[in-house]
């Protein structure tokens, strides 16, 4: 028989949709040293998203906070971001980049729910109702994902599920905490909800998001320079008129104007999709590209080329890891990438020192990164021991140093070993 999920007590709901009712609802977050918050918002229209409604729960109470007709969240903004309060989330990046943008900081103490059940055996990304249903056996609604959040009023269904988005955060994180607890990783934790605030709220003028634009193959450095001006500049005009940058300007316009590299208005206005009124700024981000020494133009991204034995060994940590992670009860694309594990390989291949990635750093260097090691230096033999099992290997010591391979031979164009002895007449040449 199912076992029931454990009885939720029923909280008091409220919609904050005036003045009077925000204060009081301000009133009682002040006094609790744990808030759930989600937010929902409408982003496809605008430069940066428009918040649409705040859902906030506490252990007495769960609230909906209307900021269209309540007036100011700034009193809001700052019991959020109180040092002395723990905020639950779920996925919460762009939740808590709402909040930096309103007060230019993000809530101090993140604890963020699907990192956390990551770090328990849980797969990752796990969405809300997917880890609601795991962990505390409840099913929830989302029907109402593709809903306009600007349009009023709003509809019981619609206030069912903003409410539910929180009703069971507390729930999660007091569980999750738990097992944290248990397993001794309330410290990893704490490493990861820091690194994933850090990178919501990242200052993202000091990245080159401009690298991700499609279309950039063949490009030369000044090519990738005009990209750069122009990327830059569409991100200032996006801001300003406050539209979404793509809208304005396509990224594989971008890529064609780097190509033609325009000298004239006429070579520009050739291209169609141009925004009206903007062509002049544009060839000046142009201009701008061009009149830099070589020496600013921005470096030709290394490809991903690496060579079979870098290839195959990566592939052999990736089994390993995932055997591991079984073993542990992690995620095991929470703590490590492909492409981690091949620079580890890499280094290793020509005896650098490893470079610094998520895998050599914190908790995973300290859990994770000897055991991989040993493998791959070839200090522990990897066996099967149980084909049904959910991690079906084993890691032996060796004591003995393994004798060395050589290298395989070279091959000839046809891929055949030079080494093999020449082949014998048949009878047809008899």
């Amino acid at each position: 028989m199912p076992r029931r999920p454990p009885k939720l007590t029923a909280l008091p709901e409220t919609l904050v949709a005036h003045p009077a009712e925000l204060g009081t609802c301000l009133d009682h977050l002040a006094q609790m040293p744990v808030i759930a918050f989600d937010t929902e918002f409408v982003g496809e229209d605008a430069y940066r998203p428009e918040l649409c409604l705040v859902q906030v729960a506490t252990a007495e109470k769960l609230f909906v906070i209307d900021p269209f007709s309540c007036g100011p969240l700034d009193r809001f903004w700052e019991i959020l971001t109180d040092p002395a309060k723990t905020v639950v989330v779920h996925a919460g990046r762009e939740d808590l980049r709402i909040c930096f943008f309103a007060v230019g900081k993000p809530p101090a103490n993140v604890f963020d729910v699907q990192l956390a059940a990551g770090l328990v055996g849980y797969s990752y990304p796990i969405g809300y109702a997917g880890l609601v249903q795991d962990l505390l056996g409840y099913r929830m609604s989302k029907g109402e994902t593709l809903t306009d959040w600007r349009r009023r009023p709003l509809l019981p269904a619609q206030l069912r599920y903003a409410f539910d988005d929180v009703r069971f955060l507390l729930a999660a994180w007091k569980k999750l905490t738990d097992r944290l607890r248990r397993n001794g990783r309330l410290g990893w934790a704490d490493e990861e909800f820091a690194g994933f605030v850090r990178k919501a709220v990242a200052d993202e003028t000091t990245t080159e998001r401009w690298r991700k634009v499609k279309g950039l193959g063949g490009l030369d450095r000044r090519g990738l320079a005009i990209v750069r001006e122009v990327f830059g500049w569409r991100e200032e005009f996006a801001r300003r008129v406050n539209r979404p940058p793509r809208m304005l300007l396509r990224d594989d316009l971008i890529a064609e104007i780097a190509r033609r590299a325009p000298k004239t208005l006429d070579d520009l206005q050739s291209l169609r999709g141009l925004p009206r009124g903007e062509p002049e700024a544009i060839l000046d981000a142009v201009r701008r590209a061009k009149a830099l020494p070589p020496d600013d133009f921005p470096e030709l991204e290394a490809r991903d080329n690496d060579p079979a034995h870098v290839l195959l060994l990566g592939s052999l940590l990736g089994v390993v890891l995932a055997d591991m992670c079984s073993r542990k009860k992690l995620a095991a694309n929470l703590v490590a990438s492909g492409q981690d594990l091949k620079g580890v390989v890499r280094a290793a291949a020509v005896g650098q020192q490893l470079p610094d990635l998520p895998l050599t750093r914190g908790w995973r260097a300290e859990a994770i990164l000897p055991e991989l090691l040993a493998v791959l230096d070839g200090t522990h033999a990897v066996r099967v021991v149980k084909p049904s099992s959910t991690a079906p290997l084993a890691y032996l010591p060796i004591s003995q140093p393994l004798p060395k391979t050589p290298d395989p031979e070279p091959t000839d164009e046809t891929g055949v070993e030079d080494s093999l002895p020449p082949a014998q007449p048949t009878s047809d040449t008899l």
